[in-house]
């Protein structure tokens, strides 16, 4: 009888150790979780999206079959891309391009290498700065990013409305040729694609990993 209070006791503190230790992780997770930004606009207040366009990308993505259509994150289906992964690559290179064609009439891949390394660089400082302002709820973002996300949009805009000449990657993508036929249901998913890799390049405040804790890098 006595070991049988043994285990009954061992086994309540074992519970309780593991309670302790999940309440302690999800309040990390909540208190580390990525802000969604009540706007996100340039220097001089030109204005790109808001929080509701977020959340109406989000659903729209979710109306779409959500992570069995790609993934966020790392979370979901693999036969699409990760969204957050290729939108930050995309972004990425359009950035560099625009750098390129303003200060170097040039493209970015005709430059020569150490060009190449010096806007590199200047771009992982731009992607991972933490320009958010909780005070404000505002995300500033330069002209010329701004430039670069709109680039991006075109692309995905194409991607989900028919463009023809993106007919072979939806297929790999396993996408319907119209998947969401509502412009502005496209251009809302475009700016959830567009925070969720926010999160994945940006340094969370006073540390030197980002909101995904450097994923996909």
């Amino acid at each position: 009888m006595a070991d049988l209070k043994k285990i009954w006791w061992l086994l309540a503190i074992t519970l309780a150790v593991a309670f302790v230790i999940l309440g302690f992780f999800g309040r990390e997770v909540y208190r580390q979780a990525p802000p969604i930004p009540e706007r996100v606009a340039t220097p001089d207040g030109a204005l790109l999206l808001t929080r509701d366009d977020i959340l109406t990308g989000q659903q729209v993505w979710q109306s779409t079959g959500g992570q069995q259509l790609g993934s966020i994150w790392g979370h979901g289906a693999y036969q699409a891309p990760d969204w957050s992964a290729d939108w930050l690559h995309r972004e990425a290179l359009a950035l560099l391009q625009v750098w390129a064609e303003r200060e170097s009439d040039a493209s970015f891949a005709s430059l020569p290498a150490d060009r190449q390394a010096a806007l590199r660089d200047r771009l992982q400082r731009e992607l991972r700065a933490n320009t958010y302002d909780a005070k404000t709820g505002t995300v500033v973002i330069s002209p010329d990013r701004r430039e670069a996300i709109a680039r991006t949009a075109r692309h995905y805009d194409g991607l989900f409305g028919g463009e023809p000449s993106l007919a072979v990657l939806r297929d790999n993508y396993a996408m319907r040729e119209v998947t969401i036929p509502d412009p502005a249901r496209r251009a809302a998913l475009t700016r959830f694609f567009f925070w969720t890799s926010w999160a994945a390049a940006t340094e969370r405040p006073g540390s030197t990993a980002t909101y995904t804790n450097n994923w996909p890098h």
